[in-house]
């Protein structure tokens, strides 16, 4: 049982004594164990007190650095970046709706006109911007419906996005790419991960329908059946999902 020592406090007998004297030893080994670390702590700081006062102001610096580039360099060029990105947008947006001189006027958006950087520039001189990385995917595409596919897939392979429409449908028009210059199993890789990006009710079955009719014609039948079947239990009352019976059985029967 522990002896607590009070004021006024007399052991009654030896073992009494002998524990309190015990207690006190303890109790000052403690404090002289305390008093040497704090010793030594406060050598150690002594010490080394210029390099920490160095790395302290090193550490300062770098962090005022940093805002001062993202202030007056970063913000700057995203906003320039931002600017210049809308001229050639508006050639691409005229090309959607356009009943004839869409090349032409896809041609103005990739490489500008009157002194206007077009898609191409962009994505170049502002590679580190969003903007820089959003003409990736405008020249990407343009040069998609150009026909122009070793181009379309080099620079929508440089567009990352974890947006939900574009992420999958700059992976989907990759698989396009692929498709039209006759990589059916490319095709179906691109399909495949643009149906992944992003599950939505929009572009996940669209490339599930494209990847499956693409293994189809690979003869990759329990592929194609698998990828049919997820749009039945998921995707039922997407475009593809009306009719998507006919299709699991076509891959179903063809095994």
């Amino acid at each position: 049982m522990a002896t607590y020592k009070k004021r006024g406090y007399k052991p009654k007998n030896k073992k009494e004594e002998q524990q309190a004297e015990q207690i006190d030893s303890t109790t000052a080994e403690v404090f002289n164990t305390l008093d040497e670390t704090a010793s030594k702590s406060e050598q150690w700081i002594e010490k080394n007190s210029k390099p920490l006062f160095a790395a302290l102001i090193a550490i300062v610096v770098i962090f005022l650095a940093y805002l001062g580039y993202n202030k007056y360099i970063v913000e700057p060029n995203e906003l320039e970046a931002s600017n210049e990105l809308a001229f050639p947008r508006k050639y691409f947006d005229e090309a959607a709706t356009a009943g004839s001189g869409i090349d032409s006027l896809l041609n103005l958006g990739l490489e500008g006109a009157d002194g206007k950087y077009g898609f191409v520039d962009i994505a170049e001189s502002y590679s580190g911007t969003n903007a820089g990385n959003l003409a990736n995917y405008y020249a990407g595409v343009s040069y998609l419906q150009l026909k122009q596919y070793d181009k379309a897939i080099e620079y929508l392979s440089k567009f990352d996005s974890d947006d939900e429409m574009l992420g999958p449908v700059s992976l989907g028009a990759i698989g396009d790419a692929f498709a039209d210059i006759n990589q059916p199993e490319d095709a179906l890789e691109f399909y495949e991960k643009a149906a992944n990006k992003k599950a939505n009710e929009f572009t996940t079955p669209l490339f599930l329908f494209k990847a499956g009719q693409t293994a189809m014609n690979l003869k990759n039948f329990s592929k194609a059946e698998s990828l049919f079947t997820q749009i039945k239990e998921n995707y039922s009352k997407s475009e593809q999902g009306r009719n998507i019976e006919k299709y699991i059985a076509a891959a179903k029967y063809a095994n």
